[in-house]
C-alpha cells in the first residue's frame, strides 16, 4: 500500500454463501462463528509456585444462515433432511462465507471443513405481522480458517 493510500474497512452487508463449490446470495443474515482454545494448566515438579499455560483443544462455533422464506426446498431437503433421516456422513460438505468489497469482488473469505446442518428453525407467523418470513440454519463444522482471496 502506497504511503498516504486509505485502506477503508469492508462493509458487512454484502456477501455469498458457497456450500461445496455452489455459490447461493440471498441470505439475509449470516453469522460467523468463534475460533478458541481451551487453556490448559501445566506444572512441573521444579517449576517455580506458578502454571504454565499451555493450549488445549480448538473449539468452533456454529454458523447461523438466515433467509426470506420461498418455495425453494434446496438448502432443507438436500442438506438437513438427509441429518433428520440419520445420513449424516452424506451431508457433510465444505463450505466458504465471502465478503465481497464495493467493487463487487471478493475481499475476504472464511472456509469451513465438513459442515452440516444442525438446527433448522421454520419462521414464526402472526397475522398481525407485515415482516418477512425467516428461515434459519445453523450449521456445525469441524474447522474453520481465514484464507487469502
Amino acid at each position: 500500500m502506497a504511503v498516504g493510500q486509505r485502506n477503508d474497512p469492508y462493509r458487512n452487508s454484502r456477501f455469498l454463501v458457497e456450500i461445496d463449490g455452489i455459490v447461493q446470495a440471498g441470505f439475509s443474515e449470516v453469522t460467523i462463528p468463534d475460533s478458541s482454545n481451551d487453556v490448559v494448566d501445566y506444572r512441573e515438579g521444579n517449576d517455580p509456585p506458578t502454571t504454565r499455560k499451555l493450549p488445549g483443544l480448538a473449539k468452533y462455533g456454529n454458523v447461523t444462515l438466515k433467509w426470506g422464506i420461498t418455495n425453494s426446498l434446496e438448502l432443507y431437503e438436500k442438506w438437513r433432511l438427509p441429518v433428520e433421516e440419520g445420513k449424516v456422513a452424506s451431508a457433510r460438505k465444505n463450505m466458504a462465507i465471502i465478503l465481497m468489497g464495493d467493487d463487487g469482488t471478493p475481499s475476504a473469505r472464511w472456509e469451513f471443513h465438513n459442515a452440516w446442518p444442525t438446527k433448522y428453525d421454520a419462521p414464526d407467523l402472526s397475522a398481525k405481522g407485515n415482516d418477512v418470513a425467516i428461515e434459519t440454519l445453523e450449521i456445525a463444522h469441524e474447522g474453520m480458517k481465514r484464507v487469502k482471496v
